[in-house]
């Protein structure tokens, strides 16, 4: 069964009017319109793809109508229209998780954050991979730059004649292509900072496009 199945008849199930409930009247009463417009016309898509849930109603009078409902409950939601008929829609995950609150169906509503916190767990982790990839193909593609200055310098017999500071820099870049900015500078017999690194990484640039013009 879909997921919106299953929410059709967690609803189906439902008192039509809950006479224990603390709800005030009017909530219950705008509780069952919005209800019963949802079992008769409503969808909600599988959470796991995408998030949408609408309601498809004849009128633009009753999609209003539905629609300030919502809204007095601070759920947002719109109007288009849709085969001469008229729609109403979601496509914010908290708010069709506020939404399902709202009428009352709490296993489906339990069951959509569930979902809802795996994925967005997952899209986090997917993101902070990306970022590091990024980064990790950042570092190579400047070592290997910066390796091609060094060697250039070596072939063109001037590497003896650089300041200790970049002759100590371009050593310890060449026996580690892979480290970071950071792990160089503390690779060195007296550590220096990232900035340091970088400015002396500079040097060695200048002196190598120097050698090639």
């Amino acid at each position: 069964m879909s997921f919106s199945t299953d929410l059709r008849e967690e609803l189906l199930n439902q008192k039509v009017w809950d006479s224990k409930s603390s709800m005030k009247q009017t909530e219950q009463i705008d509780r069952i319109c919005v209800r019963e417009a949802f079992i008769k016309t409503g969808f909600i898509n599988d959470p796991n793809k995408d998030y949408h849930l609408e309601i498809l109603l004849k009128t633009l009078e009753k999609a209003e109508e539905i629609r300030n409902i919502l809204s007095k409950y601070y759920i947002n939601s719109k109007i288009i229209t849709k085969n001469k008929n008229y729609m109403i829609y979601i496509k914010d995950g908290e708010e069709i998780s506020k939404f399902l609150a709202f009428i009352g169906a709490n296993t489906a509503m339990l069951k959509f954050e569930e979902i809802r916190v795996i994925k967005e767990t997952k899209n986090n982790i997917n993101r902070l991979v990306n970022c590091e990839t990024a980064n990790l193909n950042k570092t190579v593609n400047a070592a290997v730059m910066q390796i091609e200055d060094i060697e250039l310098i070596r072939k063109c017999k001037c590497f003896d004649d650089l300041p200790i500071g970049l002759k100590e820099i371009a050593q310890a870049r060449e026996k580690n292509p892979d480290m970071t900015l950071e792990e160089l500078g503390l690779s060195l017999t007296t550590p220096i900072g990232k900035s340091g690194v970088n400015h002396r990484l500079k040097k060695i640039h200048e002196i190598a496009e120097e050698l090639r013009k």
